[in-house]
């Protein structure tokens, strides 16, 4: 059991240390923009399209010239740790903040949790 827990925690540790990479749209290529959940092909294509006739100024600048990049997304993307010349969207919850609050999320729901009759607890 213990094994199990140990090997669930260190697979939760591996993905979450990769999903929250910080990455600049200024400085990545297209497979770095990839990497950011909720940016596809036509996305970054789109990114690296714009960024050829001049550097991003800030999220406002990007929202602007890259089409389908509303308030949500932006704010979305910002959280899974896109930025714009170092800076989060302002209002989007970082990378860190989000991987705390489910980390408590997960900690609050196992303290509240009873064994199974037939198991104690070790």
């Amino acid at each position: 059991m213990i094994k199990k827990l140990m090997l669930a925690i260190a697979a939760l540790a591996a993905t979450t240390s990769f999903a929250f990479a910080q990455v600049d749209v200024n400085k990545a290529d297209a497979a770095a923009l990839d990497g950011v959940k909720g940016v596809g092909p036509s996305m970054s294509k789109a990114i690296l399209d714009e960024r050829s006739k001049g550097e991003f100024k800030d999220w406002a600048d990007l929202q602007k010239r890259v089409k389908g990049l509303g308030e949500k997304k932006a704010a979305k993307l910002s959280e899974a740790g896109l930025q714009v010349n170092g800076k989060a969207k302002e209002g989007a919850a970082t990378a860190a903040k989000s991987e705390s609050k489910s980390a408590k999320a997960g900690a609050a729901k196992d303290a509240g949790a009873k064994p199974a009759e037939g198991q104690g607890s070790m």
